[in-house]
């Protein structure tokens, strides 16, 4: 099986075909299939069933439209119709097929699978203007990849801020756990939702002359609203209704968190109940409890959850921080609620629990993966230290038009939706513009190893495709960076190497970097041919500019990809064809396009 990364795409036609009965159950959740358990290294080895999931989707816009609390959203863009979109649900090595088809107005569209490394298939990861053109409105993609990790994930929109006006949608997939559980209650997405259409969102927080906070350019607005499972009251409580999850008393219950978020983070606790932490993203990891979990933008945990209270509801409270920098709601209170079989659904709960403590934005970094990974400390140490220093800045764009942007190492990135990153590669073309922000990784390290240096109060959750990272260190967390920043936290590797961990740190693809501090990453470099992009995922950040690309293994792009050329080639003539129609339509790209 160790050659599944290299022939993924082709062991179903060698008949190397892995669709053995599943071992699964409720007392032995480690088992999958005879050859596969919790414990099987994914990236290397997966099942591969034969089976082909397809799931068909329509986004559409709205210019007004009465959201799930009874308010009305301006530009809304949806799948299906509805918000959040279909789940995406699948086994442990099916294949999931897409079509996705534009009806929006005038826009482009694309979408990314989060998390899902889509080893030797770049060309599926979906972002605009790195792996493919914008799909143009009125016609239809269609994704195709592999399912070679599993557990619990999310789908969205890849251009510009757009995933704010509602293109995402959960991820399911089923696999073996490192704990047992009787139940899988499935995905329970919570996310920020806005009234105001994101693209006049980040016209503002774009216009260092109007800010959302006076003073402050670059600043966000308050969310209206936070959702779960695309359900909630209004703030004012008038209208909508509350999320519910049913408990089973004294069975254990597993349930998928995400954050889909475009700002707010959250800390998710159940009153009177404990957690037991079973993945962290796609990461398998050692069990653990906890009381509460602190869910940055992007991060998902699935756990399991035990029903041994008393017979009635409970709160499932995401507490937002006492610290503007990790998103502001005008739902102070936002909640779903649980109960268990048998209690009265017309009573809201009446235990509001103790306060959740206080994180300043700091997620998890204890999580102890099953399969173990050690990065080389003496490459970290032989070698000169990669850093990226991000930076707020306003600069002139343009004669008497200034903005703000998000840099890094001084450049913000702007992509071209008329010609990707993958065309120029494709083509043999490596003169890439200064503000595709792209960095060819060597052909020779295997392992990569990245500083970010955070010049700035804002903590941002950093996401990469196409790789986990394994979290080395950071600095520490501050509480109230605006009112005390002090000066930035600088890496320093002769008095913070030392305390780095190599053995087998906590691994995953979306963590902070802490405001005005530092985070060491690493990742095993050359095993993926592509280029990933390494951005955070605050939408109006990516539209500002942070954000880089890691151009990987150059080489073999064209190998594992053979259809790469002719796919590209079609898809970017259609969307130039649709842009030259209009003589000022590429003007219209605002911001970074990613």
């Amino acid at each position: 099986m160790r050659l599944l990364p290299l022939l993924g795409g082709l062991l179903p036609l060698l008949g190397l075909v892995s669709a053995a009965p599943s071992c699964n159950h409720e007392c032995n959740r480690a088992c999958w299939t005879s050859r596969f358990n919790v414990n099987t290294d994914y990236e290397n080895e997966w099942p591969i069933t034969a089976v082909t999931r397809k799931f068909d989707f329509e986004i559409t816009e709205l210019d007004e439209w009465v959201g799930p609390d009874g308010h009305i959203k301006k530009g809304a863009m949806l799948i299906n119709g509805g918000y959040p979109g279909p789940l995406i649900k699948a086994d442990w090595g099916d294949r999931i097929e897409v079509t996705v088809t534009n009806r929006l107005k005038t826009n482009g569209t694309s979408m990314h699978w989060h998390g899902f490394h889509q080893l030797n298939s770049n060309d599926q990861d979906g972002v605009a203007g790195v792996t493919e053109c914008p799909i143009v409105p009125g016609a239809s993609r269609v994704y195709s990849f592999l399912a070679t990790q599993h557990g619990t994930s999310w789908y969205h929109s890849h251009i510009s801020s757009q995933y704010a006006n509602g293109i995402v949608g959960p991820i399911q997939i089923n696999g073996p756990s490192s704990y047992p559980y009787d139940t899988d209650l499935g995905v329970f997405p919570i996310s920020d939702w806005y009234y105001d259409s994101a693209e006049h969102i980040v016209d503002r927080m774009m216009d260092p002359k109007d800010p959302f906070l006076k003073g402050v350019p670059g600043s966000p607005p308050p969310s209206n609203n936070i959702l779960f499972n695309g359900m909630n009251i209004a703030p004012n409580g008038t209208e909508g209704e509350y999320a519910r999850l049913k408990f089973t008393k004294n069975k254990r219950h597993r349930l998928r968190l995400v954050n889909t978020s475009a700002d707010n983070t959250f800390v998710v606790s159940i009153v009177g109940h404990n957690m037991t932490v079973i993945e962290t993203d796609f990461v398998p990891v050692e069990p653990y409890p906890v009381r509460q979990l602190y869910l940055t933008v992007g991060q998902r945990y699935d756990v399991v959850i035990k029903a041994d209270q008393e017979v009635d509801s409970y709160w499932l409270n995401a507490t937002l921080s006492s610290t503007p920098l990790c998103g502001v709601s005008l739902n102070p209170y936002p909640a779903a609620i649980i109960s268990y079989e048998g209690a009265d659904d017309s009573r809201l709960p009446t235990n509001p629990g103790r306060p959740a403590i206080e994180q300043f934005c700091e997620d998890e970094v204890s999580a102890k993966p099953l399969t173990s990974r050690t990065a080389p400390k003496a490459e970290f140490t032989d070698t000169k230290v990669d850093t990226l220093s991000v930076t707020l800045d306003v600069k002139e764009v343009n004669k008497g038009i200034s903005k703000v942007l998000w840099s890094v190492d001084g450049s913000a990135i702007d992509v071209q939706w008329d010609k990707p990153t993958m065309e120029y590669v494709v083509e043999g073309n490596f003169t890439f513009p200064r503000q595709a922000n792209i960095i060819k990784l060597p052909e020779t390290v295997k392992w990569s190893f990245w500083v970010i240096q955070n010049n700035s109060p804002s903590p941002h959750p950093m996401h990469l495709h196409g790789h986990d990272f394994l979290i080395l260190g950071r600095s520490r967390f501050t509480g109230t960076p605006l009112v005390d920043p002090g000066q930035p936290i600088f890496f320093d590797p002769a008095v913070d190497g030392p305390h780095l961990k190599f053995d087998n740190p906590t691994r995953r693809d979306t963590t902070v970097v802490p405001p005005f501090g530092w985070l060491v990453i690493a990742f095993e470099a050359g095993r993926n041919p592509g280029s990933w992009v390494f951005h955070c995922h605050i939408p109006w950040h990516m539209s500002q500019g942070l954000s880089v690309q890691f151009l990987e293994r150059v080489d073999r792009i064209n190998g594992v990809m053979p259809n790469l050329m002719p796919d590209l080639q079609k898809k970017c003539d259609a969307w130039r064809e649709y842009a030259d129609k209009d003589p000022e339509f590429r003007m219209r790209k605002v911001d970074s396009g990613i």
